[in-house]
């Protein structure tokens, strides 16, 4: 049995790397995804979904040097659901409001687009609030 994930989004914030006991380097950043749909009543609405990524290894190395807050990527790899419950994060966030985070280990992350050398990395896509609370 086998499964695959696609994500498309923009980074919440600057990738965190780390290295194992082992010495083996380890990556995570969260990724936001956005669609916006029409309710039942008229209403416009914005859904945001958030992915915490692990990226292991070359590719950790890799992810830690070229993306920054805001940096777009298509990350392909599988779903991680939590040890304790077998289901996404769940939060509460500081409005109140219920919500989760999806963990995935990726397979392979490609940049579609990446940090600019010595300036603040701008999103051209307004569809994705990186600046939205992320709880991790």
């Amino acid at each position: 049995m086998w499964h695959k994930i696609i994500i498309v989004g923009h980074l919440g914030k600057k990738p965190e790397m780390r290295f194992t006991p082992a010495g083996q380097a380890v990556t995570s950043f969260s990724v936001a995804t956005s669609r916006t749909y029409t309710s039942g009543s008229g209403e416009q609405v914005k859904e945001t979904l958030w992915s915490r990524v692990s990226v292991w290894g070359k590719a950790a190395e890799a992810c830690n040097t070229y993306l920054d807050k805001g940096s777009l990527v298509l990350v392909e790899g599988r779903l991680t659901p939590d040890k304790e419950t077998g289901a996404p994060r769940i939060w509460t966030d500081k409005a109140g409001k219920a919500s989760s985070s999806f963990e995935v280990t990726a397979i392979e992350v490609k940049f579609l687009s990446g940090k600019k050398e010595g300036e603040a990395h701008q999103t051209q896509d307004s569809e994705i609030p990186v600046e939205t609370d992320i709880p991790f």
